[in-house]
Formats: structure tokens, sequence, C-alpha cells
């Protein structure tokens, strides 16, 4: 295979930016540096939505002047001077250019929207052979049975290879979920043997245009509505041109509602019905004909700041604004969480990874961004569910981020709090929640089992058993004592809960490990190309030399539970034997102590930290170390010196910190920082979900 990808198809609207997302998600994770290109773009200024999706998402480096060949209308003006040997050169010299910066380089095809529609098959095959890239072709599933697929997959197959194309795989997608096994098992009989196949379903909500891409499309005024409003999906529209009574019986679960601007009366009705917990939610309203709104009416939506329901305007008729509605279909872009997570995991479900890594010839990069950490914890999260329990139900952040866990299929989830409340927050949110435990405490019928356990955990403490009852209705409590009843392998919380009141219930039920005496954290501290771990810098304000041993053994564990190899630095204002003072004395003890327990760990200590990362420094200071200049775990004196490094190194050299990672419990529960994203609580459940994994690998309770 070469150096490249070229993911095409015979047709539009195959959705083949699904596929060109997920292989770029698995390729990053495991192929160093990915680039993207384009042989074709409409303009040359501006990057069109999946470019700029891919550009965005994995922060490509390279300008978008590097990223595509030509534009559509130098193809037609090649076309129409028989030039197109021309052409390929051109885009050949550009696409070599990026090649050269790249280990593999992922092809979008031509979308069969430009001037020479009727040419591009043939076009992107020459293309696809003459950049040396192995071909994706994308089959359309929409709207056909069974055997159409089959047959359209076939015909695909043997123009490409009449073509002399070197094939990698097909894909057939938008398949009628209830045909996807009937379609493989044929493709499976059909396809050679030396070429691999999947078959995607129809995922509605990739179809589905959303409220902001609507009103782009249309020109829209956005007259109210919160930012993430906009991204909720229209599954319908209806035209209000009838009287209240009737209007309402017609509404369904996502309509945008289209009227006359001057239609007070819809306007504030479908506001009601935005709001309303008896009525399905609406995706919008536009409001048609330039008209606008009442002083009166203008003046009540102003008042409406928390509304959910975006309004928008635009100056076409009624009628055209339904005709022009009813064009728009749904794309990927990089705003959209929601779809994005969706596509990736469709792709993760039906493609096979391992398989397709195996058909592609380019030796793994030794380099680890940040995103590629990411994406491995999720893949790794993923080839073994887990049960994640997340105590705070209603938030707005632990929703979104639960969506994506639960469309990507990275683990299952319980979510804690008032059912009622947290269908209504999500419901509001436009965030579907299917699938997803909803556990109250308060009326639980595990309460009273749960109060009886923790009764007689901590009786000797002074627990009476209806203290303990009543510290059941806490949703940190519950939600430990789900772990603690392995009806949940690990807990996350922190995002409106103090570090205290998501970890005293662990010290308290889950409690350490029989080797640990203490709960120790580490933070991932992602570079620009390579993961270290820092220890500790969250928990332990000023550990003694035997509990920063344990510090030292724990971390060098986590780190090699994620692949990193441990090299652990115990680190001190000292280097080697020179320095002196109690604070030194302290890591050369410790760093003897892990030395008699644990002679298989590399380690060095007392070190500073330009010794322990620069090879120069460490070649002057410790000649002959085996961790100096290259240590990947790095151990501080105390919680202050930890905390602060950590934050400067993430400030600075712009790192991302993943943590704090919990260890040394019998059971993994993970804090948040209550400023976390929606991307620090993905990341923070798939890693303990790892932690649960490897306690049921090494036989732990």
């Amino acid at each position: 295979m070469g150096q490249g990808i070229y993911i095409t198809s015979a047709e539009p609207r195959t959705g083949k930016s699904v596929l060109v997302l997920g292989i770029m998600e698995m390729l990053v994770g495991q192929r160093g540096r990915v680039g993207f290109f384009r042989p074709v773009v409409l303009d040359e200024k501006s990057p069109d939505t999946l470019t700029n999706l891919i550009i965005r998402r994995y922060d490509l480096k390279s300008p978008y002047s590097m990223l595509y060949g030509c534009t559509y209308e130098a193809v037609r003006d090649m076309f129409s001077r028989n030039r197109e040997e021309d052409l390929l050169k051109l885009i050949m010299e550009k696409y070599k250019a990026l090649e050269s910066e790249c280990d593999l380089v992922v092809c979008a095809g031509s979308d069969f929207t430009g001037p020479a529609a009727i040419l591009e098959f043939d076009f992107n095959a020459r293309l696809a052979n003459n950049l040396g890239c192995a071909v994706l072709p994308v089959v359309q599933g929409h709207g056909r049975d069974a055997q159409q697929v089959v047959n359209a997959a076939q015909g695909l197959l043997d123009s490409l290879e009449e073509r002399k194309c070197d094939l990698l795989a097909l894909a057939a997608n938008r398949v009628q979920p209830a045909l996807v096994d009937a379609v493989a098992g044929e493709l499976n009989r059909v396809v050679p043997r030396d070429i691999l196949s999947f078959v995607l379903p129809e995922v509605p909500i990739l179809g589905k245009p959303t409220i902001g891409e609507i009103a782009a499309k249309l020109g829209a005024e956005r007259l109210s509505g919160p930012e993430e409003s906009f991204n909720r999906e229209v599954s319908n529209f209806r035209v209000a041109a009838m009287e209240l009574p009737h209007f309402l019986e017609r509404i369904e679960e996502g309509s945008l509602i289209i009227t006359p601007g001057d239609r007070s009366d819809i306007v504030i009705c479908s506001l009601l019905v935005g709001s309303s917990t008896t009525y399905p939610h609406i995706s919008g309203i536009i409001l048609t004909g330039g008209l606008k709104p009442s002083t009166q009416v203008a003046r009540l939506i102003e008042g409406l700041g928390d509304s959910p329901v975006p309004v928008l305007a635009v100056s076409t008729d009624t009628y055209t604004t339904a005709l022009n509605v009813s064009t728009i279909e749904g794309v990927l872009s990089f705003d959209n969480t929601r779809k994005i997570a969706a596509a990736l995991g469709v792709v993760e479900a039906r493609v096979n990874a391992m398989e397709l890594m195996g058909r592609l010839s380019t030796s793994c990069s030794l380099r680890m961004t940040p995103l590629m950490f990411e994406n491995e914890i999720i893949r790794r999260a993923r080839s073994d569910r887990k049960h994640i329990v997340l105590p705070e139900g209603a938030e707005e952040r632990i929703l979104r981020a639960a969506e994506i866990l639960r469309m990507r299929k990275v683990v299952e989830i319980t979510l804690l709090g008032n059912q009622e409340e947290i269908r209504q927050k999500a419901s509001a949110l436009g965030i579907s929640i299917a699938d997803m435990n909803l556990v109250d405490p308060l009326n639980s019928p595990r309460r009273c089992a749960y109060a009886e356990a923790y009764y007689e955990l901590r009786r000797d403490k002074g627990i009476s058993i209806q203290m303990a009852f009543d510290a059941m209705a806490d949703v940190s409590y519950f939600g430990t004592m789900m772990v603690h009843f392995k009806e949940a392998d690990g807990m996350v919380s922190g995002a409106v809960h103090t570090t205290q009141h998501t970890i005293r219930p662990a010290f308290e039920i889950i409690r350490t490990r029989p080797e640990c005496s203490i709960v120790s954290s580490i933070f991932f501290m992602c570079l620009a190309d390579h993961v270290l771990v820092f220890g500790d810098c969250a928990v332990n304000p000023d550990p003694n030399p035997e509990q920063l041993a344990e510090i030292a053994i724990s971390s060098a564990e986590t780190a090699r539970m994620f692949g990193i190899d441990p090299r652990i630095a115990m680190l001190s204002y000292s280097t080697g034997e020179s320095g002196k003072g109690a604070e030194v004395e302290k890591v050369r003890k410790a760093t003897k102590i892990v030395r008699g327990r644990r002679p298989d760990l590399k380690i060095e200590g007392p070190i500073q930290y330009d010794a322990a990362v620069d090879a120069g420094v460490a070649k002057t200071k410790l000649p002959g170390s085996e961790v100096a200049g290259l240590a990947t775990v790095f151990i501080f004196p105390d919680l202050n010196t930890g905390n602060n490094t950590y934050k400067a190194v993430q400030r600075s050299a712009n790192a991302v910190a993943v943590g704090p990672v919990l260890q040394g419990l019998n059971k993994p529960v993970n804090d948040l920082s209550r400023g976390c994203t929606v991307t620090d609580i993905v990341n923070t459940v798939a890693i303990t979900a790892i932690q649960a994994q490897s306690r049921g690998a090494a036989g732990g309770d």
C-alpha cells in the first residue's frame, strides 16, 4: 500500500464524510502525523465544512492552501481546454508537498456537486492511482434494498479494478439498519478475500440539519436563542397557517415551525410549547416574509433570555422558505459534538480497525500527541465496556459527555439524581439519554441495603443506622456504594462537587488496596509529541518517605497501565549525592525504599527537573543513568511543588493535563475539576473504565 488512503464514491450523498472522520480518528491514534487532502474544493480562501472539521478537530498545522489541489472552477477550465493531464499534475504536485511532511495522508474525493460531475468517478480513480493511494470506495445504501446495495458495490469494485486501482476496503454506508447483517453477509460472499468490506447503518441524526445549518443556508437572521440551541437537529418542519388547536395537534418532537412573522399567536404559542413539559419539544421557529413580530411580542421574546427555542427571520415567503428548508441536508461540522460522536460511534462499531491497520504498511510513529492519547484511551475503554456511575446526572456538561460516551459505545452509564429533572434538562438541551440508567437515590429500592452495609462499615466510628440511611441520599455516597456492591465498575464525580465530597466516601467505603497505605493521584501531561506522568499533584500535602515511595510505585503502575514505560524521577532541588537538608534526605530515603521493594523499576533520585528531562544536562550531572534525560514519571516531594509545577507546564508548554487520576483504591473512583470541560469528563470516564479493566484482569476485588 502507498502512503495515502483515497476515500471516494461513484455518486453523491453517500455520507463518505462519516468514513473520512472515522478513518482520521483511527489513524491519528496509530500512524504518526496524519495529513488531510481534498483534490478539488469550491473555495480557495475558505475551507468547506468537512475540511474545517478535520483541520480543527485534529489541529492540523499545514496551511489550508496545502490541503487542496485546485478549485472546481480550475477543473472546469482545464476540462474545457482538454488539459486533464495538466490538471492531474497540478493536484499531484500539491499532494506530494503535503505527503512529504506527513506519515500518511487521507484524501476525501470530490463531492459530485461540481460542473463536471459526470466525469468525477473516472477522475477520482485516475487521481488515486497517480497519487499512489489505496482506494476506499463508499457505496450508497440509502433508499436501496439489500440486493441493490450489493449490486452497486459489485459494480463499483468492477469499475475500480478495471482502472487498476489499489483497493484497500469497501464501505456500504447509510444502509437500512434492518438490512445491515444481510448486506454484510452477501458482501463477504462476493467481495474478493483480499478486500475488506464494512457495512454502516443509516444514523438518522447525521442526515438531519441543525437549526444553525438551516440558518446559514437560508441566510437567516438570528433573533433569539442560546448559542447551543442552534446545534439542535430538525426532525421535520411544520408550516403554521391554521388556528392554534389544529396547529398544536400537528407538532412533533424536533419540529421546525415556519410561520409568517406577523402571526403573533403562533409565535407566542410556539415559545410556550418550547418550555412545556406536556408537548413535544420543537427545534426552532422561522419567521417568514421579512416580517418581524410586533413591538410587544418582540419585547416578550427579549424577556425570555433563557428560552431554549431559537427564533430565525427570513425575507422569503412561507412557501418558498418551506421549499428551501426541505432541500437542506445535515452535515458534519466541528461545533456539533453530538453528530461527531454519532459518526465516530457508527464507524468504530462497524469498521474493524485492526484489520484495516493490518492492510497499511506505514510504520507506527513513536510520537504521542494529546489527541493520540485521548484516542487511545477511548479505544481501550471500548474494547471491554465497563459500567460507570455519574452522580451529577442533571449537570449540563455531564449530560453532554454522557451522550458522547453512549454514542461512541465507550461505557455503560448510570446517571444519579431526580429522574424527571434529568429528563427535562436533557430534553431542553436536545440531548438523547436513551439506554442510560437513571437512578434517584432518594427513592431507590437499593437505599436500605446500601445504608445497612455502610452502617456495618462505619458503626465503630459512631455512625447510627439512621445516619447511614440519610447518607445514602447523597449521590456521592450512593454512587460509591454502587461501586462497592459491584453494581458499577467505577465512579466519576466532581463537576459540581468538591474533591472532598467526591473522594471521602471512597476512603470510607472502598478503601485502599492491601499493598497501599494511601490514596494518591497523577496527571497525564500530554505535551506536543509525548506524554508524561506527574504525581502527586492533588491529594497528599506533605508525604513522608514511605508514602512518597508508595506514590512512586503506584504512579509507575498507572503509567504502565496506559502504555507508558515508567522511568521514575524522584524530584528535588538537588541531583545525586551533592545536596543536603531534610527535604533532599526525604527524597533520597524514598528512592531507597522503592529500590528495595521494586528492584524491577527504573528510578533515579534525588534529581532536578532539568536533569530528568534534558539529555545534555543529564550527561553532565548523572552520566550513565538509565533515567536521567529520559524520565517519564515525575514524583514531586510535596503537593505545593507538584500542583504548581503541573499548572506551570500546562500553561507555559500548552500541554493538555488529564486528571487527576486517583490510584491506590480497591476500585476506581476519579475526581473532576469543577472547571472541567466535556472533553475532560469523557477522558476521565474512559480512564476510569481502563482502571476497572486492569482491576478485573489482575483479579482485584
